[in-house]
């Protein structure tokens, strides 16, 4: 007995002792090259990272419209590389430092076009990560191939991967589906593009020239954050990730080399845009009705999680949480339609006709939200 004791204690003392999570300053924007300033960071501190990396898009002269006018395309110096193989050392160097810095249950997700996303999928793999999706954003206004040599580029890829295969990340599952009406959300996400007031200005032109839509961050950190879990952007530009952060309850953190889009960056989230601006978007016209989820209207700012619903006679007052899911004060919850079938003791409700949002002109049904959104973004 006296011989297991001893064998206990020993095994304890060798134990290693357990990590605890390293708490850093938030809510800042790194002015350096993103591989240095990861450098810097303790392990394991983040929760999430978005990558918007450099696309190396190799562009082959200027390119026109049909007009004559030149196309705005991605010129600046951050999106030059010598080589592939430049590219590639670039690559593997940010992946490792983001897999370092990543807590154990963390995740990472990498945006880019067809230019660059299959080799960076390659070194992903290659430093450990787990892939668990790829999602195709599909884009309902792209820019045409002017030169009708090729197919036009209708969308971008997203990665998204754990730091390991036995890695326990969060995915928001019911959330997502609530947010699309109770419909299991796909891999393929159509979500209007940066345009209109949503478009940053400096100096009367783009601030950025590849800036991401709001709604794009706002599923992607409601689908696999929680609230208060930090979130690290490497290539923050004009600060996307930290403004839809700031206003989801998460903490952020970026990284800029570039000093004229951290100003902008700053300016932006100091004055915490408003979710309507990307509603303001301006799509092409849709031959066919497209379908709306009712969390598109949170997305994009037409309505506002904590908003007030009601039935045109007032009988019923639900509350709007951020995944799209309505909630009594008594406790009933659902979505816009089950909860509108439970409150009636009906087998069914078209939520979309049945509810309502007090307007200063007084109540609006949410169907014509949904009409506007459309007008918005398909007309």
């Amino acid at each position: 007995m006296a011989t297991a004791a001893k064998v206990k204690t020993a095994n304890r003392r060798r134990a290693k002792p357990q990590k605890t999570a390293v708490a850093i300053e938030t809510d800042r924007i790194l002015e350096d090259d993103c591989v240095s300033a990861m450098a810097s960071l303790p392990d394991a501190c983040i929760d999430m990272i978005f990558a918007d990396p450099p696309y190396n898009l190799q562009l082959g002269g200027d390119l026109y419209r049909p007009e004559g006018s030149q196309v705005d395309a991605v010129d600046d110096d951050w999106d030059k590389f010598d080589s592939f193989g430049a590219y590639d050392a670039f690559t593997r160097a940010w992946l490792k430092e983001a897999r370092r810095i990543l807590k154990p249950n963390g995740t990472l997700w990498v945006i880019g076009s067809y230019h660059n996303i299959f080799r960076v999928g390659a070194a992903l793999q290659d430093e450990g990560y787990w892939i668990l999706n790829d999602i195709v954003w599909r884009k309902a206004n792209p820019m045409p191939n002017f030169r009708g040599t090729r197919f036009t580029n209708a969308h971008e890829t997203m990665i998204w991967a754990s730091k390991s295969e036995k890695a326990k990340y969060t995915f928001n599952y019911k959330t997502m589906k609530s947010l699309n009406d109770e419909l299991q959300m796909r891999s393929d996400w159509l979500i209007p593009i940066c345009a209109g007031q949503e478009r940053l200005k400096d100096g009367g032109k783009k601030a950025h020239p590849t800036q991401k839509p709001e709604a794009l961050l706002y599923r992607v950190m409601l689908a696999s954050t929680k609230p208060g879990d930090v979130v690290l952007d490497p290539f923050f530009g004009t600060g996307t990730t930290g403004a839809v952060a700031r206003r989801l309850g998460r903490k952020w953190l970026g990284i800029e080399r570039e000093k004229r889009y951290c100003r902008v960056a700053r300016e932006r989230i100091e004055d915490a845009l408003p979710l309507d601006e990307s509603a303001l978007t301006i799509m092409k016209s849709n031959a066919a009705q497209p379908k709306v989820p009712f969390g598109s209207l949170l997305e994009t700012g037409m309505l506002k999680p904590g908003a007030i619903l009601t039935d045109s006679k007032r009988r019923w007052k639900a509350e709007v949480r951020i995944d799209g899911s309505l909630a009594t004060k008594n406790g009933k919850e659902g979505s816009i339609h089950k909860l509108g079938a439970l409150l009636q003791g009906a087998p069914s409700c078209n939520g979309w006709t049945f509810w309502f949002v007090e307007t200063k002109d007084g109540l609006q049904s949410i169907d014509e939200l949904r009409a506007e959104y459309r007008l918005a973004h398909f007309a």
